[in-house]
């Protein structure tokens, strides 16, 4: 069984109280993946959030035959797999998830999650606004990534020097 430390290791989880901690207890399983396993695939069924316990896990998207792209590494403290605490009932995973080292998961059933948010509004808004703030600064991250991309694409760099030399002659 885990315990509430176990639990509280999890950074969205440090702003639930002991009594809410109490209540993911029973429906929180640990999950031991071994370097190179993958926790779940694009495209499957979305049917369970994780937490990382230890080590690390990528998030990787196929963008053509053979290659993959990471765009996110989650390391010891931080959850993914949302895509699972969406209201839809078909909802699937958008990327691959695949262990960077030997990991320790929570997992948490989605159906039992969301049960417990129906019963206890208040946790299911706790964790709801922690999981927005990490949605957010994942958003935030992506965003910058794929401006520099655009800055640094050598077409629209000279699109955008031209467009400087053209305010400097202006002036």
């Amino acid at each position: 069984m885990i315990s509430r430390e176990a639990l509280k290791q999890i950074v969205m989880m440090r702003y639930l109280s002991d009594d809410m901690l109490d209540k993911l207890i029973p429906i929180t399983e640990l999950l031991q993946y071994d370097e190179k396993e993958f926790v779940f695939h694009q495209g499957d069924k979305a049917d369970r959030y994780f937490s990382v316990l230890q080590g690390k896990v990528l998030l990787e998207q196929r963008i053509a035959t053979g290659v993959t792209v990471s765009i996110s590494s989650i390391k010891a403290g931080f959850g993914f797999g949302w895509s699972a605490l969406l209201d839809e009932e078909a909802e699937f995973y958008t990327s691959d998830a695949i262990c960077a080292e030997p990991a320790q998961l929570l997992s948490f059933r989605a159906e039992k999650l969301k049960a417990l948010f129906d019963k206890d509004y208040h946790l299911g808004y706790i964790m709801s606004h922690r999981l927005l703030h990490v949605v957010k600064k994942r958003y935030d991250i992506r965003t910058e990534q794929f401006l520099k991309v655009i800055r640094h694409h050598p077409e629209i760099g000279s699109l955008l020097q031209k467009e400087k030399d053209d305010n400097n002659r202006k002036k």
